[in-house]
Formats: structure tokens, C-alpha cells, sequence
């Protein structure tokens, strides 16, 4: 290669990464997911972000019962993505296979130091892109949650974006038996 020539990457496909996962390229203990055909390191957890998910993982298995599993940090496969979301609500139906990840959610929830942008940007834009009906990004330094609905997958964006600081509540529109406080993963 000459000098000064950039070298070009190909994306990967969900199966390429599998199968680099299989070869041991990649392990399965590596913190990467799949974003947009690109293999992306994850960012370090905080105490706090941890805390977060676990309260919020708690929160939602105690209300949400048997029809649905609970995904923490599993990965999903959405197109040309499998990211690994801090928390992932997926019908009971969606996640019988022991073959393949789920390839739908209800809600899909990041909590947020570091990678909020991040989150904000390109995650935003695959989870639109495969219809997450509703797409929360926990701040956990601003003790706050941005809620994302409407997804157009056109344009991979969320049509309708709110935030809710901890004196709110939250009602996912995809799950009615659920409505809780936000303040309530932080405490």
C-alpha cells in the first residue's frame, strides 16, 4: 500500500460477526457489539451506570410478569446491528430461539455517562431504523430520561423526543401494565 493511503473497511453482517466470535477472532468476553456493520468497543460501566441497570432491570421484571423477557445487556439483532443494550423488553414469543437473538423489542433503554451522544446519534438511529417503538436514554449523571417514540424508518428518527426529570413518570406506550416514577432507578 502505498504511503498515505487510507485503508478501506467493509462492513460487517450479523453472521460475518458471529462467525468471527466462532473462529475466536472475537471472543465472547470482549466488550464490542456490532454497530452499522462496524465492530465498536464498549465503554466502560461507572458504579452508577450499573446501579441504574440493575434497579431498572428489577423494576421491570417484578411488573412486567411472564410475557416478556427482560434482556439486560443482550444483544439484539436489528439489520446490519447487534447492539447490546443496557435493557431490552421483548415479548415472551420474540425470545424463544436458542439459535438466533431477538430481532424485535418493545423498548429498548441505554444508560448514559460517557456514551451519551453516542446514544443519542447512532444507536438512536438503528434502534428508529428497525421500529423500537419507544427508545429511552437514561442520563445517569443528569438523573434524567430521554424518551424517544415514533420511529420513522425512512429517515432513521424518532418523530416525537421528551425529557423527563425525576419528579416525572414513565409509561412505555408499548407496555400499559407499566408506569413508574424516574427517580425511582436512581435512588
Amino acid at each position: 500500500m502505498p504511503p498515505g493511503e487510507v485503508l478501506r473497511t467493509r462492513p460487517f453482517t450479523p453472521d460475518e460477526y458471529h462467525r468471527l466470535v466462532d473462529a475466536g477472532v472475537l471472543r465472547e468476553d470482549e466488550h464490542v457489539e456490532l454497530l452499522e456493520g462496524n465492530i465498536v468497543p464498549m465503554s466502560p460501566q461507572s458504579e452508577a451506570h450499573m446501579r441504574v441497570i440493575v434497579r431498572l432491570n428489577r423494576i421491570l421484571t417484578r411488573s412486567l410478569g411472564d410475557d416478556y423477557h427482560i434482556r439486560p445487556q443482550g444483544p439484539l439483532t436489528l439489520g446490519d446491528s447487534e447492539p447490546e443494550p443496557d435493557i431490552a423488553v421483548v415479548r415472551a414469543e420474540d425470545a424463544v430461539s436458542t439459535e438466533v437473538h431477538p430481532a424485535r423489542a418493545l423498548l429498548v433503554v441505554e444508560c448514559s455517562g460517557d456514551s451519551l451522544g453516542y446514544d443519542g446519534t447512532v444507536k438512536a438511529r438503528i434502534y428508529a431504523r428497525a421500529a423500537i417503538p419507544e427508545y429511552w436514554i437514561v442520563d445517569v449523571e443528569g438523573r434524567c430520561v430521554e424518551i424517544r417514540r415514533d420511529p420513522e424508518t425512512a429517515t432513521a428518527l424518532y418523530a416525537s423526543l421528551t425529557t423527563v426529570g425525576v419528579e416525572g413518570t414513565l409509561a412505555p406506550i408499548s407496555l400499559p401494565a407499566l408506569t413508574m416514577a424516574v427517580a425511582s432507578p436512581f435512588e
